[in-house]
């Protein structure tokens, strides 16, 4: 069991020869759901094909999914947490259930895996006054060769509903015995030496509003398995970033380092673990950039954290450090994920900025941590919000600087003044809207129009891969951003100029319209953060060469706008570029 395991292909391998379709994996950031900044398990893109819509490929499904977490990111450091992972899954959708489901599972697990089926035991849901005993799963079980003492009856921890209403049903939990203790006859959920690899969820039961709990006419199966987890299961290790996972990421840092592994896991975990996750979030096909919100914060959080612990190693942080570690994550995923292949350089490009950017104050940040916190029983709140205004650390990095010394930190004063701050800013910023207008005046509202025409014209001079990345509008200039991986060439600028003043001077008509934004998209309208738009969206078309959603006001025909004038292109940020342009 010390095999190194290609666990994704074997699990792929497996349900497709029980007829399973084998889905993408979905992107980290979520297309449609605004509730959430990433997809936080294998099942979350699945929702609404749980939740009765047909799947385009069918009832059996299959695939890996890129999961990230933050919830634990704190516990990063320890053998077991980690804020990437993947998440193996299957999924029946109205096709099959329990009996199917149970046999699968176990037979991958003891025929392909080949674990011995003496180190598993499994949990049932116990029943409760509204819910019975899932008596069908435990008897599965049995007639599988699960001894009855391996088999717990619980209640709270085996059922499952996507919050207070909807699709619910009881969930059976596969355990696997870590440890080289003798493995006990009698199954204790308690014992942390039973490590959950498996649950499969059992949709069954509809639960509305009022509490009222009915049968689904259509029952759905939903399976997850952590490949991390299950890996160090396989290969015999009691610490997730001792697999083979992370074993060429651990020994590129310890070499960077020119330290051993043994007495500085926690830095090297919490490197390890949040690169790669940097990795992927930089590497989605959204975009996502360093940033003081959002996503951006997360990627920046993980970044200047992996950077504070890399100088806890004495790397030479002015190092290539980061894009050596990088290089090793992009080709061990790359395989499994086009967007690491695609976005290589953008990604490298990410690292290095956020890295010389905080490089330039980490050491006088920490100067004056060390200063604050020499005399004091606790970082007040000004100290806090001044490590963050001038010196770039965020709130966490303090907290975890401060636990480290054992102090406490007042974060309530902390947010009032970031509060402030943010009223300070929006203040000063005030009269924007969205679709990045300063004002709704008549030359802001032909700069908007613009902005669609320059969109149209950089799509057929530099490529179709150029989307807008942001605008913002005043009554002097217009500023647009868009995705481009290169400066644009003195010919391109030119051209892009002569293509917008032709469609000018050509007096198209701008029209508008509502429909919904599924029916929009299909259409082929482009828009800028899809998840932000409603149900029902407006669409304005500039005659046949732009379509996009868009919330802000325009002219009624391209005529009103004048002679368009390109003043500067420049950089933004990594595969960003800025166009900066008038109206005459």
């Amino acid at each position: 069991m010390k095999q190194k395991i290609n666990l994704k292909d074997l699990y792929i391998d497996f349900f497709v020869r029980h007829d399973h379709k084998q889905i993408p994996s979905a992107p980290l950031v979520p297309e449609n759901d605004p509730s959430v900044l990433f997809n936080t398990a294998g099942m979350q893109p699945l929702i609404p094909y749980l939740m009765g819509q047909p799947h385009p490929y069918g009832k059996r499904l299959c695939n890996y999914q890129k999961c990230l977490r933050t919830n634990d990111l704190d516990g990063v450091g320890d053998t077991t947490h980690h804020t990437f992972f993947e998440m193996l899954g299957n999924w029946s959708l109205g096709d099959y259930f329990k009996d199917e489901s149970i046999t699968w599972s176990l037979e991958f697990l003891t025929d392909v895996l080949k674990i011995p089926q003496e180190r598993l035991a499994v949990t049932v849901f116990a029943g409760n006054d509204i819910i019975p005993f899932d008596e069908v799963s435990y008897n599965k079980w049995l007639s599988l060769g699960i001894p009855a003492a391996r088999i717990a009856k619980t209640e709270k921890d085996n059922f499952w509903i996507a919050g207070e209403s909807g699709p619910c049903g009881p969930d059976t939990e596969i355990f696997y015995f870590r440890s080289n203790d003798a493995v006990p006859e009698t199954f204790d959920p308690e014992d942390d030496r039973w490590v959950e690899i498996w649950n499969n969820v059992f949709m069954q039961y509809y639960k509305d509003p009022d509490g009222q709990v009915t049968e689904l006419p259509k029952k759905n199966v939903d399976t997850g398995m952590g490949v991390e987890r299950t890996t160090a299961i396989l290969e015999g290790v009691n610490d997730n970033y001792a697999s083979s996972i992370w074993r060429d990421v651990i020994a590129e840092i310890s070499k960077i380092a020119n330290l051993p592994y043994e007495n500085n896991e926690k830095s090297m975990r919490i490197i390890a673990d949040h690169l790669r996750t940097a990795v992927f979030i930089s590497a989605d096909y959204a975009g996502i950039k360093p940033s003081n919100t959002d996503q951006g914060y997360i990627l920046r959080r993980l970044i200047r954290r992996a950077i504070r612990h890399a100088k806890n190693l004495n790397i030479d942080l002015n190092s290539d450090w980061e894009e050596r570690i990088a290089r090793i994550i992009i080709k061990q995923y790359q395989e499994y994920y086009q967007e690491l292949k695609d976005n290589e350089n953008v990604v490298y490009e990410v690292l290095k900025n956020e890295k010389i950017k905080f490089n330039r104050t980490l050491e006088k940040g920490l100067r004056e941590f060390a200063k604050a916190t020499k005399d004091a029983s606790q970082i007040d709140a000004l100290t806090a919000f001044h490590l963050y205004d001038t010196y770039g650390f965020p709130i966490e990095l303090t907290l975890e600087m401060a636990k480290e010394k054992n102090m406490a930190v007042d974060v309530a004063g902390f947010e009032a003044k970031f509060k402030e701050h943010q009223e300070l800013s929006r203040t000063a910023s005030a009269g924007k809207f969205k679709g990045g207008l300063a004002g709704n005046g008549e030359i802001e509202t032909k700069y908007h129009t613009a902005t669609h025409l320059l969109n149209a014209a950089l799509k057929v001079v530099v490529g179709p891969d150029v989307h807008q990345k942001g605008s913002n509008i005043t009554s002097e200039r217009m500023r647009f951003d868009f995705s481009c991986d290169h400066k644009l060439t003195p010919e391109e600028i030119e051209k892009t100029e002569e293509l917008v003043n032709n469609w000018i001077k050509e007096g198209l008509d701008v029209t508008v319209c509502e429909m919904p934004k599924t029916e929009a998209l299909k259409s082929g309208a482009e828009c800028m953060f899809i998840e932000k738009y409603p149900d029902l969206v407006t669409v304005y078309s500039i005659g046949d060469i732009s379509k996009e959603l868009c919330g802000g006001p325009h002219v009624k025909n391209t005529r009103e706008l004048g002679t368009f004038k390109i003043k500067k292109e420049e950089s933004s940020s990594a595969g960003v570029r800025r166009i900066k342009a008038v109206l005459e």
